[in-house]
């Protein structure tokens, strides 16, 4: 038996704000349980609802030193059982009060410092001794500096392992060196260029890229473009360094919980042998829930994202005149960037019978809109993994993305001479060759249904569910801990 040990700053279903959480929420539960003891650990926020809230069992509480800080500082530990898997909460209500899970990147730099260490304290109190960390993302790159350096000496951690997953590079938690040596009591040479320093700055991902054992990421072309200046984020030479301790595993979705046959969310259940049927009943649904004209005959085109130039959506602004034709109809669900927000709202605005901007999320709507649209929308500049175009592919909405990390290698671009593919794909990161995608979909859509049929029947077709991912997980922990 394998003890692993998830350590992150979100998790579904009691805190999400993105991707993240969807990954650390699913993929425990998806290991055999008879090889492998899987625990969660997040931050105790208090903005988790009262629902699961008022669930958690008191496991201990006790104090611990941080860094230079002249006081002991107080962590809880609450546990609760949810689908078969552990999972405690770190309780702090200095760090944790709120009414939202991140602030200010010096004040999360801070308190992460303190749930990374506490993370490590918490372990021999409530004796459980993991043969894997899986890390995620900058909010826990300390874990694996603290195991190496402050805890190196405890015999407990002896044979522990860690894994650093980057969910995305961009996001480093940088700030500045002398803050962290107060907050941490790291020793100076973990400072230093060739460990956690970048730019004069400390850098938390950095660091655990430097000191975790192995590293992943989210699909195998993101694992490729993060070692490239492009896609580096200032991190590639390092990472090129450490390619013999990296690989990708493309995430994978939750197929009791996105599941058109049973979804309880969506107007009319269909699967891979009706959607010809009764897929088109979903788009009624919606197009008379936004106001707009009922028509089996409209193009519907929709994306699910933020609202941001990291998704590609400057390149819709280019073209959108153009995208939104009569035959067309564009549903935008998502928050973001104040320019992008309000250029939907005058879109729709504009064009009230094409255009629905709902600039909000709701898992309700998104459903929805899985199930209705025709096509869905990814023109992403970079993209680690993507979870939107394995939901689409579920539903049968075709997806057109642009070529990069996850997108690229989970959507087959159709090919017409051998009727393959699962959606449509365009390389550069220009608008003109997004819309040339979109146009192309367009054409098979409205001149070859048949073939569009297919495309959509392939997509449905495609096994994206966790399984394939935790097994590539399982084989890389037997291989660490060997």
């Amino acid at each position: 038996m394998k003890n692993v040990l998830f350590v992150a700053s979100e998790c579904y279903p009691f805190i999400k704000t993105g991707g993240l959480a969807d990954v650390v929420g699913a993929l425990p539960k998806m290991f055999n349980k008879n090889e492998f003891d899987v625990r969660v650990v997040i931050p105790k926020y208090m903005c988790i609802p009262w629902e699961y809230r008022q669930k958690f069992k008191y496991v201990t509480s006790f104090y611990m030193d941080l860094g230079k800080l002249p006081q002991h500082i107080y962590v809880g530990i609450m546990m609760y059982e949810h689908e078969g898997i552990k999972y405690y909460f770190i309780d702090n209500e200095h760090y944790f009060g709120g009414d939202k899970p991140y602030g200010n990147i010096r004040q999360d730099v801070e308190k992460f410092c303190f749930f990374d260490k506490a993370v490590l304290a918490m372990l021999p109190v409530i004796n459980f001794k993991p043969d894997i960390i899986h890390c995620h993302d900058w909010q826990t790159g300390l874990v694996p500096v603290y195991l190496r350096t402050l805890f190196s000496s405890n015999g407990f951690f002896w044979g522990t392992k860690t894994i650093m997953t980057i969910h995305n590079l961009k996001f480093q938690g940088i700030w500045n060196i002398n803050m962290f040596k107060y907050y941490t009591g790291l020793p100076d040479y973990v400072f230093s260029p060739s460990n956690m320093e970048y730019k004069r700055d400390g850098n938390m991902l950095k660091g655990g890229i430097v000191f975790a054992d192995y590293v992943t990421t989210v699909s195998d072309s993101y694992a490729g473009e993060i070692q490239m200046p492009y896609y580096g984020e200032g991190l590639d030479g390092l990472i090129r360094k450490k390619n013999y301790a990296l690989c990708g595993i493309v995430n994978g979705i939750d197929y009791n919980v996105y599941n058109p046959e049973h979804d309880i969310q969506i107007y009319e259940h269909y699967t891979p042998d009706n959607f010809k049927e009764n897929k088109v009943k979903n788009k009624r649904g919606l197009q008379k829930e936004l106001g707009l004209p009922i028509d089996d005959g409209k193009f519907m085109i929709g994306i699910i994202s933020r609202l941001t130039d990291q998704k590609g959506i400057d390149l819709v602004n280019w073209v959108m005149e153009r995208i939104v034709d009569p035959n067309t109809q564009f549903v935008v669900i998502g928050t973001g960037d104040d320019k992008y927000e309000n250029l939907f709202r005058h879109y729709e605005w504009k064009y009230k019978d094409r255009v629905s901007a709902n600039i909000f999320y709701s898992d309700n709507r998104a459903h929805k809109l899985y199930a209705a649209a025709d096509a869905m929308l990814m023109p992403s500049r970079f993209e680690p993994c993507g979870l939107t175009q394995l939901i689409s592919l579920r539903y049968g909405t075709v997806p057109i993305v642009r070529e990069t990390g996850g997108l690229r290698d989970t959507v087959q671009p159709y090919n017409w001479y051998e009727q393959s593919g699962t959606g449509f794909t365009f390389k550069n990161y220009n608008a003109e060759e997004m819309l040339a995608a979109i146009n192309y979909a367009k054409t098979v859509y409205f001149t070859e249904r048949d073939k569009w049929n297919g495309i959509v029947w392939r997509g449905m077709k495609q096994d994206f569910s966790w399984g394939k991912s935790a097994g590539r997980y399982a084989e890389l922990y037997y291989r660490l801990t060997r």
